[in-house]
């Protein structure tokens, strides 16, 4: 009789373990469900904030700093010495939605010093010394005229703002359209495009007639935010007088606005590096220079990153 009573037991046990076990799989996957409906309504109304007619401003960047000294540290080849490197990118925007048209402007600055004093080189410079130099702003204009079509206008400025200012500047102007597939890219197409450059040396540096293409995409994940920028002149008059610049931004937010940010760009330019070489060697010969020549000049690819510490607005 007790045996009897025990696998009864025994039974109901398994019995209830199995039907609360399915019920519990039962309400996970209606929950599951309830929360895949919940994403979506929360993606729709983000979308909706994305696009909602009106100004956003805003901006994220990277900050990175480091000092150190040495004195009478003798397993190294200068002892005395004092070094530093400080480092600001910043990437603002301000972007005006309305229903018949749309004003979008982002820059992108990136500036840094660095020092290496050795204190036994009386000649040696003591003084923090330019490092990056990078100065861009751009302005687009649109008139929709379709979905996700625009006709627009484009002014867009490069140029340096430590040393060198404006020497050369570059500045693009010009009209076309824009391709808004999503609220988080702009893809500016311009075939018709002046792009003015500003030098003192009109032999390197010209002014020319070409198409514009600009591809700007931003998006936050959760806490990470990416920006990426290219920008590219195509000139209808000489291929020595095309570039373009592509830069990317990434910053992880550790707490409230403070995180990590890395930055990295890629530039093209071909008179930058004509006059960078003719410069290098007048400075070495201290003759006076040949003409220029871009058949005789390596045109390298300009790279630059930045890692350290970033801060969102």
């Amino acid at each position: 009789m007790k045996k009897i009573f025990t696998i009864c037991l025994l039974v109901i046990a398994t019995a209830t373990f199995a039907q609360s076990k399915e019920e519990l799989i039962k309400q996970k996957e209606e929950k599951e469900a309830a929360a895949k409906a919940l994403q979506k309504e929360a993606d729709a109304l983000q979308k909706q904030i994305n696009t909602f007619p009106g100004w956003k401003f805003g901006a994220f960047g990277t900050i990175g700093a480091s000092f150190s000294e040495f004195n009478n540290w003798y397993g190294q080849g200068t002892p005395n010495n004092a070094s530093g490197n400080i480092t600001v990118t910043v990437n603002p925007y301000a972007k005006l939605d309305r229903e018949k048209y749309f004003w979008y402007n982002t820059g992108n600055i990136n500036l840094s010093w660095v020092k290496f004093d050795d204190k036994d080189n009386p000649t040696d410079k003591s003084k923090f010394r330019e490092a990056n130099d990078v100065f861009n702003i751009t302005s687009l204009l649109g008139f929709n005229i379709a979905d996700n079509w625009a006709a627009s206008t484009l002014a867009e400025y490069r140029t340096t703002l430590i040393n060198n200012f404006n020497e050369p500047g570059y500045l693009d102007v010009g009209i076309g359209l824009t391709w808004t597939p999503v609220s988080n890219l702009v893809v500016v197409m311009h075939p018709l495009n002046y792009n003015f450059v500003f030098a003192e040396d009109d032999a390197i540096f010209d002014s020319s007639l070409g198409a514009k293409v600009v591809a700007n995409y931003g998006r936050s994940f959760g806490k990470l935010k990416v920006s990426s920028n290219l920008s590219a002149f195509i000139s209808y008059e000489d291929n020595n007088l095309s570039n373009w610049t592509w830069i990317n931004a990434v910053s992880y937010k550790l707490w409230k606005g403070i995180g990590l940010g890395f930055e990295v760009g890629l530039r093209d330019n071909k008179q930058e590096a004509v006059n960078y070489a003719f410069n290098k060697w007048s400075g070495i010969t201290n003759n006076t220079a040949p003409e220029p020549d871009f058949n005789n000049v390596n045109n390298d690819l300009q790279v630059y990153y930045t890692l350290g510490m970033s801060y969102s607005f």
